[in-house]
């Protein structure tokens, strides 16, 4: 009796295995899909040394990394245009997010001519597209 529990018990986990795998797979959600209402809740900028640029930027209700990371890309495209200049490249975007706020520390290097660099945004084409999208610039 001893032996068949241990048995029993021993292949209690494979069963569940089995059970799992059988159930039907959760439907991936189009990020379009998921909602989003957005707070933005501003931008700080930083000169960091000539031409490169530091944006953090804050907001709720962003639906990953990205979301954060294009409002850090609208504050570099008008501070761009503000300077001046017409073109900016991304350097790097660090996002975190400590309980319902995402925060982005972003990088840019303004440019009246197109940098170099497969990140490089157009600073007019992006303000459009960031006025279309309602996200705030500076």
């Amino acid at each position: 009796m001893m032996r068949r529990a241990a048995h029993i018990a021993a292949m209690a986990p494979a069963a569940a295995l089995a059970l799992a795998a059988c159930a039907e797979p959760e439907p991936d959600v189009s990020r379009d899909a998921m909602p989003f209402e957005p707070v933005y809740l501003g931008i700080e900028t930083g000169l960091l040394d000539g031409d490169l640029v530091q944006f953090d930027v804050s907001m709720r209700g962003a639906r990953d990394t990205e979301d954060v990371a294009d409002y850090g890309e609208c504050a570099a495209a008008q501070y761009a245009l503000i300077r001046g200049y017409g073109f900016a490249r991304h350097v790097r975007t660090n996002v975190q997010q400590q309980g319902s706020v995402w925060t982005g520390n972003a990088v840019y290097v303004i440019s009246d001519a197109l940098p170099q660099g497969l990140r490089t945004i157009d600073a007019e084409v992006t303000v459009d597209a960031c006025e279309d999208n309602g996200i705030p610039t500076i």
